[in-house]
């Protein structure tokens, strides 16, 4: 999948490089985040409605690699500061991500429940999820890029800019990764 999505980065820089307009260039995004930035691919984030502070930090993270993926590092490696203003609000604009169909087992919506407002999720990500700021959406991202992330911030192998969710998920067991992906991928 991996090599699937480096060959599409890569070949559409061209077109994206020579696109005039940031919907233009928004095409290659799609091409893994999906249309109109909602994700159907295996850990990869929608970017719909996602926080223009938010997404303003991590491209620039990507440009200047303090963020690695090769494919984001690439696509992001010529973007000006003026590129990255622009694709961070075009990416506030587009619609958030639908909840699945699925409302979701009531057992496991509400320990996912419990679990956020135990670890006070709400407390940077809203309520609702949304986000705020350079605080991201996380409501009706892909479970499995969720889980993946939460991993990642209890591991420390993906580093936030502080160490709030470090510590935040220092004492979330992998089961309680697991039921907070599967509530929060679905919270209506």
């Amino acid at each position: 999948m991996r090599r699937v999505m480096m060959a599409l980065a890569f070949a559409s820089l061209a077109f994206s490089a020579s696109a005039e307009t940031i919907e233009q260039r928004a095409v290659t995004c799609f091409a893994c985040h999906g249309e109109h930035g909602q994700s159907e691919t295996e850990n990869t984030p929608s970017l719909g409605a996602q926080q223009a502070p938010y997404a303003l930090i991590q491209l620039f993270m990507f440009r200047e690699k303090l963020r690695t993926f090769e494919p984001m590092n690439e696509m992001a490696k010529s973007f000006t500061d003026d590129d990255l203003q622009k694709f961070s609000d075009f990416l506030a604009k587009l619609p958030k991500p639908a909840p699945p169909a699925d409302a979701g087992e009531p057992a496991r919506m509400q320990r996912g429940l419990a679990l956020a407002q135990q670890n006070r999720c709400n407390s940077c990500h809203n309520a609702d999820f949304s986000g705020k700021e350079n605080v991201p959406r996380i409501a009706n991202q892909r479970e499995d890029y969720l889980a993946k992330t939460l991993s990642e911030y209890k591991d420390n192998s993906r580093h936030g800019y502080d160490g709030t969710m470090a510590d935040v998920m220092g004492s979330v067991s992998k089961e309680q990764i697991a039921e907070l992906a599967y509530y929060i991928a679905r919270v209506r």
